[in-house]
């Protein structure tokens, strides 16, 4: 996901001459997806489904085809829908003004982290569709999601000056949860698809 990062900005710079993601920004996308994404699911605890897979050996492929099939999906879902608030954001939202770029790229940011979010959830299980069983016995896990979610509204709504973003409306929230959600049902389609 870090290349896709910075083919996200890229893409963005160039079509637009302008990345949708700050430093500051890419630092915290980077944080949630690596320390907080591998805490969170580092401590899964262990099922009897692991029990019945075959062992794999030495020479065996470390990233999986399952992996890879989700890996690509979710990237390339999360690319279409940046690249469609890149491009066409600014009138779903009718944003005009001065500070038409900042709200967009604020709602960009919003929805990226977003579907981070939803994409920890899915990545519970590479296989099973039902990725919210026994999710609240992992308390390390909703806590870590809790957190993250907390201080993801702390950095839009008071954070603007540091973290160059703006507070957004209920409506632009909502569309950025909406977009991380819809990760969900892609993630299920996915993992209908025999690898």
């Amino acid at each position: 996901m870090h290349s896709f990062c910075s083919f996200l900005c890229f893409f963005a710079n160039y079509a637009s001459g302008s990345a949708p993601l700050t430093a500051v920004q890419l630092l915290w996308v980077n944080m949630i997806m690596d320390t907080l994404g591998a805490l969170a699911l580092a401590t899964e605890p262990p099922n009897d489904e692991l029990m019945k897979r075959a062992p794999v050996g030495r020479k065996g492929n470390f990233i999986s085809n399952v992996m890879w099939r989700n890996i690509l999906g979710q990237s390339l879902y999360q690319f279409i829908v940046i690249w469609f608030l890149q491009v066409y954001g600014k009138t779903i939202f009718h944003l005009d003004g001065p500070d038409a770029n900042l709200t967009l790229n604020t709602i960009i940011f919003n929805s990226f982290v977003f579907c981070q979010l939803f994409n920890e959830v899915n990545s519970r299980e590479m296989e099973k569709i039902e990725v919210w069983e026994g999710i609240l016995d992992n308390y390390v896990f909703v806590t870590v999601i809790g957190v993250t979610l907390f201080f993801q509204i702390i950095i839009i709504e008071y954070l603007g000056t540091f973290a160059n973003t703006t507070p957004l409306s209920f409506a632009q929230w909502f569309v950025s949860v909406f977009f991380g959600f819809l990760g969900m049902p892609i993630a299920v389609l996915l993992k209908k698809m025999q690898i």
